[in-house]
């Protein structure tokens, strides 16, 4: 190290109200360390910030030194974005506060806060907004990346619901993005990612869920056909409120399990849920519960609670992709199934396929959002513990994939993939997007500096 960045790593640390890990500092490896143990960097400063002015005095701090920044909120990034080799990442885990205002229905989030501290705190007021399928999973990542979440088809994805954003620019500065204040900013903020800045603090619209409830069905291989295409069914019909997915995996969920099932033999889970109450969710599901079904759960629950019954352990290995699909006809239900036989055993990998349509569609087409008119997102992703299992995990999903491609729109949600080039930013931001997404990157940060991201190059 030289002696101009010891000396400004010595006061980085006297200036900052929050903490400073260096390589050799004892809790480094705690604090680079992200959900996804694929994922394995060691940046050379990280700066673990305490409020905005901490995130000021760090990216300046970075762009004197010439550092590579990161910025870390939740840590859940697939591809591990959060983080860097030998770069400064600029962690807000210390910045979780959630404020709710029940009288005009809004939320403040500052950009370390997660989605289940977002959710544990509108609870009691019945209110909440669309958050991640992941209770761990950074609100701020998600949101600006689009959003898609359990209440998606009634309240719109998570950006829909962006009011505002506190932003610190790659100059330092701190600024602020709604329709009212730099709002070619806040557009591209609809989407767009973190390409613009430290996202401190997000305010976002809330909606009255006073009730929620939920139906988990597991059927055997030989009806799985059956059950698909009967959620189709019943989501084609089914009122806003209710969402859902069906899951292709080996061994039932954790806590779902029916003690007549193998642990490892591929499985159809069919998920509805329902923002309202337990007896109509009962009458939507009633075509699924009259299938062979070798478990049912039906019950209600806090929102909140349900959103933590998913959540994957940190630490493990994970990859994951998406197709947004233009519907599911009989034919991917068919290729559905047969991919479900070839599931790798013994892992945690699943392919997940959710409905999208109502508020997702209805919302403004002019956010960089192209995935709209999709009708589903299949979703291949998995998580396992043995290095060995990474290229046969891997494989899995790339040809889930391609199996699906005869019925893909083209584009992509950027929130369910890691880096998979150039094309697929493209693909999930809308190819006529990019050059206005590009003029703004320019006058916000015209270097590239937060490009560990799905990256937006300035015109």
């Amino acid at each position: 190290m030289s002696s101009k960045a010891h000396t400004a790593l010595v006061e980085l640390r006297e200036d900052l109200d929050g903490e400073v890990f260096a390589p050799w500092d004892p809790g480094y490896d705690e604090a680079r360390a992200v959900f996804n143990a694929r994922v394995d960097r060691r940046p050379a400063v990280i700066a673990r910030c305490a409020h905005a002015a901490d995130v000021v005095r760090a990216v300046r701090f970075g762009r004197d030194l010439d550092l590579s920044i990161a910025v870390r909120g939740g840590g859940h990034s697939v591809g591990g974005m959060g983080t860097n080799d030998s770069g400064l990442v600029v962690d807000l885990r210390r910045m979780r506060r959630v404020s709710v205002d029940p009288a005009s229905e809004a939320v403040r989030v500052e950009g370390g806060a997660t989605t289940g501290l977002l959710d544990r705190a509108t609870q009691p007021y019945g209110l909440a907004t669309t958050g991640a399928r992941d209770s761990g999973t950074g609100v701020a990542g998600f949101v600006l990346g689009g959003g898609s979440g359990w209440l998606e088809r009634s309240c719109g994805l998570a950006a829909d619901n962006l009011l505002g954003v506190e932003l610190v620019t790659a100059n330092g500065d701190r600024i602020h993005a709604s329709a009212d204040e730099n709002p070619e900013l806040f557009w591209a903020l609809h989407g767009g990612g973190g390409n613009f800045g430290v996202a401190t603090a997000l305010t976002l619209k809330l909606y009255e869920v006073p009730e929620f409830s939920l139906a988990l069905l597991l059927y055997l291989p030989e009806h799985a056909r059956e059950a698909i295409r009967t959620y189709r069914e019943v989501i084609d019909h089914a009122p806003l409120e209710a969402s859902g997915a069906v899951v292709c995996r080996s061994g039932p969920p954790a806590g779902f399990a029916a003690p007549s099932l193998a642990a490892g033999g591929p499985l159809c889970c069919v998920l509805l849920t329902y923002a309202g109450p337990e007896e109509d969710l009962r009458k939507l599901a009633q075509p699924l519960l009259a299938l062979p079904h070798a478990s049912q759960t039906v019950v209600a629950m806090p929102y909140a609670d349900a959103q933590r019954l998913f959540d994957q352990p940190p630490g493990l290995r994970a990859h994951g992709s998406a197709e947004c699909l233009s519907g599911a006809p009989d034919g991917f239900v068919d290729v559905c199934c047969a991919l479900a036989d070839s599931l790798p055993t013994a892992t945690g990998t699943r392919n997940m396929l959710f409905p999208l349509g109502g508020a997702v569609a209805d919302a403004p087409a002019d956010h960089p959002v192209p995935y709209r008119d999709a009708a589903w997102v299949v979703h291949p992703c998995g998580s396992w513990a043995d290095p060995a299992d990474d290229e046969r995990c891997t494989a899995w999903v790339r040809d889930v994939r391609a199996a699906v491609r005869p019925w893909s729109t083209g584009a992509v949600h950027p929130d369910f993939v890691g880096d998979e080039g150039r094309d697929r930013v493209r693909a999930g931001l809308g190819p006529r997007n990019m050059w206005r997404l590009g003029v703004v990157k320019r006058r916000f940060d015209p270097d590239n500096v937060f490009r560990f991201n799905h990256n937006i190059k300035p015109v």
